[in-house]
């Protein structure tokens, strides 16, 4: 399997990261479940990340609309604080101790155009038009980022399942 230049997400959910799972051995195994449980982070982290704005966003067109008195600054802690409002999903969880690091923003992939720096700073100034487009965009990042971490998930599922079967057979020699 190629994965020179190629995105991490776009190796774990190619078909043949998983073709073959049984015959692998268990250090390549153990290495293709930490690369998903890398990605799985990521993608938790943009999901996250997306989250938080969209909130942010709606809490800025109820105020517009005349919904909220308070200002987005006086808002914010609580905004912030109640800003996974999905429940419920596996969570990040973090293997053996080990955080990967979260890629930087640069712009180049279609996550990093929603989660750009100047965000709030421009809040003010962006029209209503401009903040629903905004927020419909979010809204589909947010959803795309879903659907590929779930997709990750399913790869994980079975990996760990093929490690799981590795570790049965051990014990039945």
């Amino acid at each position: 399997m190629n994965t020179h230049h190629r995105r991490r997400i776009d190796v774990v959910l190619d078909a043949e990261f998983v073709d073959g799972l049984g015959d692998l051995p268990i250090d390549q195994l153990r290495d293709r479940r930490v690369l998903t449980d890398e990605v799985e982070v990521e993608l938790s982290y943009h999901r996250r990340l997306l989250h938080g704005r969209l909130d942010l966003l709606d809490f800025e067109l109820r105020r517009r609309r005349g919904e909220e008195s308070r200002s987005l600054i006086e808002a914010l802690p609580e905004i912030l604080t109640g800003s996974d409002t999905t429940g419920g999903g596996r969570g990040s969880q973090v293997r053996g101790g080990f955080a990967p690091e979260i890629p930087p923003v640069t712009g180049r992939r279609d996550i990093d155009r929603v989660l750009e720096d100047t965000f709030l700073a421009e809040l003010p100034a962006t029209g209503d038009e401009e903040l629903l487009a905004t927020r419909d965009l979010m809204a589909e990042a947010e959803r795309n980022v879903s659907d590929a971490r779930r997709q990750v998930h399913d790869v994980h599922d079975r990996i760990v399942a093929a490690i799981a079967d590795r570790y049965v057979g051990d014990r039945s020699d």
